[in-house]
This record gives C-alpha cells, structure tokens and sequence, in this order.
C-alpha cells in the first residue's frame, strides 16, 4: 500500500485505497462505482477478494479488470494460471531513474491523485476526488502543523486505506523518515514496535488510546522517549488524553475529514499553556485548534444566516472550510458535491465553538445533537464527563424517544477491565446505573443528564474506529422505562445489531 502512494500516480493513474475492514458486498459496491482497471489484493484478504469478485462478475464493465496479488516476501508464492504477482510486475519495469522525470509529468495539478470513499457513519459512502493539489498542500501543512522534524519514526497505528494515512504517506518521505509497519493494532504488537525502532511519531483515532490502556504494566513500561501522537476521528476526552499521556505519549489533537483530504484543524501548543495546572492543560489539548496553512479560510457560521459566531466559546455553529486542499467532488454524485459547496465554501456537518484565542472545539456532529425539550445537548459534552469516572473505558451518548421531551440522552458504556467480570444481575447493574446518572447530575446541568445508561462489552464501530452512533439510536428507538429491557439490551446487543 505505501508503494502504491508513489507508484501508481507516477504511473499517471489514480489510487483508490480500499478499507480491507469492509465485507464483500460493500467492497463491490466501491469497485461497480468506482471502475477499476486494476485490482492489488494482499493474498492475506484472498477469501474476501475472491468473494467480492463473484459479486462483480455481472457488472459488464469490470470484465476486464486485472487482479494482481501480493504475497508476503517470506511466504510461498501462490499463483495460479493466468495470475501475475506483484513481485513479477516490478521485475517487469525498467529500473533506470533517468526515466522518472522523463515519464512522471502532472499536466494538470488538479487533477485526480486519490480517490476516497467515505466512512460512511452517517450516511451511505460517497467518492471523494482528491487531487494532485490538495495532497500536496496536505502533506506541507501535516508536517508543519506538527513540527515533523528530520528523519522520523512513523508506526503506521492508523490505516493507510483512511484518507491516505492523513496523507502521512507522503510526509514521511519527505522528512526522511522510517515506516514501521504492523498487521494488527494490539497494545504489545504497539509497545514493542515503539522499543524496538524507537519510534517517535504515530497517528490514531482515540479508540487506540483504549488498546494502550488496556495493555499490561509491563508492555507501558517503554523508555525510548516521548512518542508524539497526532489524533482525530472522534473528539478525545480530556481525562482520556491525561490517562495516555502518562504513558508517554506526547499527544496533539486534529480534526479533519475525507473531503478535505486529512486534518485541516490542529491544536496548536503556545509555551504559556505549560504553566497551567494539568487538568486545564487536558481540557485545553482535546480542543480541535487552528486551521492548518493550506486552508484559505476556516470559520464557525449559524446554518441559517451564514454569519459569524461571536468568539466567546459558547455560542455554538456549523464548521465551515475553504482552501485548495479540498477535495474536487464526488465521484459522479453532482447533487451531493453541490449541496456540500453551497455556501462557497465547504460545510462540514460538524458544530463547535470559538474561544476567544482563535481556537475552535467541536461539540457534536449535527445529526448527533440531542434537542431536549427545545434545549440543545451536546453529546460530546456529556460524553467527556462519562470519561472522568473512574469506571468507564468508553462511553457513547445518543437521542432516546421521550413522550414530554421528545428527546433525552441514553448512554452506552463500556467498563473498565474487571468490572464487567462481576457477576451480571439485575440489582447491580441497577446500582451501576444510578451511580453513574447521579454522577453526571453532579457534574452537569440535569436535563443533559442521561436517563439511561446501557452497559456493552463493547461499542459498534465502521472500519476506521468511529464509533457508529446510528446504530445505537435504533436501539434506543424500541427502550422503554423498564430495567428488565434495558438488561436485555445489554446482553443481547450483538444479536440485535
């Protein structure tokens, strides 16, 4: 996958990383949308391959596509007739690099170099064109949004296949720096790549934070230096980020989004935040921050007049995002790329605020914004005060039906290691639920408070470890006051989904 970030748009072809965490039919679905001329399948996902090519067989316009797999170099070579592997088209190519410039010429610097469909959390996944442009604007801005120094260590804990890695694909390369790469995202696989290649740089959505916690005290125990984290997807809370951070991580938070072809917001670290005390320094790191330098203009709007909000922290609007690193559109979906451009710049469907310094935080995704009442919640809000318990792993917090609000929050929770291995009756889960709704009527206003808290060995999520929020409204769809269903929810989950 890393040397398909340089071949294949040397080549003057375009890349289309697919998420190897999809099933067959949804894998068909990108290739019937996206016509392929070219297939590279690691003979790992062969199973999955050859079941996503059966799908496709009726699709006239992918008779011809061309599957070359990959083996493992120190594994057997497995080709089967009429097959090539990818070991085999290389030797094929003329090795001389006085034929790289002679051959790699971009006519056009907006033209495409990826595309990339999305996670689809909220919605179906759509095409997103990014170009030659936007990827190379991405690129400087990640590395100097990050300070990426000389000759870094990069372990690859985020998929290439998600927005081409952040576009960390190229910036590595262009620093000089050394990829370590891993098959499976565990805590020990993490910790001894870190002490064996002293790693210095990673990126991962905030469910890796949890894999880190829940590894041993042996595998945190590693001493090569502090190991900077880039991480997004999902808004970290602050006591999760002080929790990592004492495993020493060096944490940045970012926020971006496939249209944009990566991060476009980081939370910058002035020095005179070094001396406030650590919990102020938590909240103040899980912000989202300042747009990076290959954007033309990032702003906060009220959806309904398209003007500023004030800069006070509190009033609360729709992200807004403008610059030459945006992607170019979807893929032959006009009506979506005009509604996502219709205001001139792009709406990114997510609400925050504005501090005073400049520095933006997100709140909730719009369709995730609970309306209790007439009064808006925040999920994210909620959520962050779930996080400090000292008994929660994760939690995720979305809209139940209520007959007189018509809303209220339901929280889905995740315990800590060798609390869900007590005994699972009724009585304590009740006792778990009322202490933790008593805890959030202590820490916040008590119409944001949950009325029910569901407890899950483990919450949903799409490939790229966003949690899939939808998913647990339909859930909630059916709850009702009774503790006996919401038990039954809880240990039936799985089933239900």
């Amino acid at each position: 996958m890393y040397e398909m970030h340089f071949a294949v748009p040397m080549a003057g072809a375009v890349l289309n990383p697919i998420n190897t965490r999809l099933d067959a039919t949804s894998i068909a679905a990108i290739l019937c949308h996206a016509k392929p001329k070219i297939l590279f399948i690691n003979r790992n996902f062969e199973p999955l391959a050859r079941e996503t090519l059966r799908l496709v067989s009726c699709d006239d316009s992918l008779l011809n596509l061309r599957v070359i797999f990959i083996d493992d170099i120190d594994a057997p070579k497995k080709v089967s007739s009429g097959e090539l592997d990818y070991e085999g088209l290389i030797q094929r190519g003329e090795p001389s690099p006085l034929l790289v410039p002679r051959m790699f010429r971009i006519q056009d610097e907006h033209d495409p170099i990826s595309l990339n469909y999305t996670s689809g959390t909220t919605a179906d996944p759509k095409g997103v064109v990014i170009t030659h442009r936007g990827a190379y604007l991405s690129t400087l801005s990640m590395i100097i949004g990050w300070e990426m120094g000389a000759c870094p260590v990069y372990l690859w804990t985020l998929p290439m296949f998600h927005c081409n890695g952040w576009t960390f694909t190229w910036a590595v390369a262009a620093r000089g720096g050394t990829n370590v790469c891993m098959r499976h995202v565990t805590a020990p696989g993490i910790y001894k790549n870190i002490s064996m290649y002293s790693v210095t740089h990673m990126c991962c959505a905030p469910t890796v934070f949890n894999i880190l916690l829940r590894g041993n005290a042996l595998e945190q125990s590693h001493r090569s230096g502090p190991v900077h984290v880039l991480t997004g997807g999902s808004p970290p809370p602050a006591a999760l980020v002080k929790k990592v951070q004492r495993l020493g991580f060096q944490v940045m938070h970012a926020y971006g989004l496939t249209e944009a072809t990566g991060p476009v917001l980081f939370c910058e670290w002035p020095d005179e935040w070094n001396r406030l005390p650590e919990n102020q320094q938590m909240e103040l790191k899980a912000r989202q921050g300042l747009g990076i330098l290959g954007l033309a203009e990032v702003d906060v709007r009220n959806n309904k007049t398209q003007e500023s909000v004030p800069r006070d922290g509190k009033t609360i609007g729709e992200i807004f995002i403008r610059g030459s690193i945006l992607m170019k559109g979807y893929l032959k979906n006009p009506k979506a790329t005009f509604e996502a451009f219709k205001h001139g710049c792009l709406n990114t469907g997510d609400v925050g605020v504005i501090h005073p310094d400049g520095y933006i935080e997100i709140k909730d995704r719009s369709k995730d914004i609970i309306i209790s009442g007439g009064e808006n919640i925040s999920s994210v809000e909620v959520e962050n005060v779930l996080y400090k318990h000292p008994k929660v792993l994760e939690v995720a917090v979305v809209a139940m039906p209520h007959p007189v609000w018509g809303e209220t929050p339901c929280a889905f929770v995740v315990l800590q290691k060798g609390e869900t291995d007590k005994e699972d009756c009724e009585d304590k889960f009740g006792y778990r639920e009322k202490d933790l709704i008593e805890y959030c009527r202590e820490n916040l206003p008590h119409f944001m408070c949950p009325r029910k808290v569901i407890f899950l060995e483990e919450l949903p999520k799409n490939g790229n470890g966003k949690i899939l929020k939808p998913k647990l409204r339909d859930i909630t769809k059916g709850l009702v006051d009774d503790k006996d269903e919401v038990n039954l929810i809880s240990r039936n989950f799985k089933s239900r989904l």
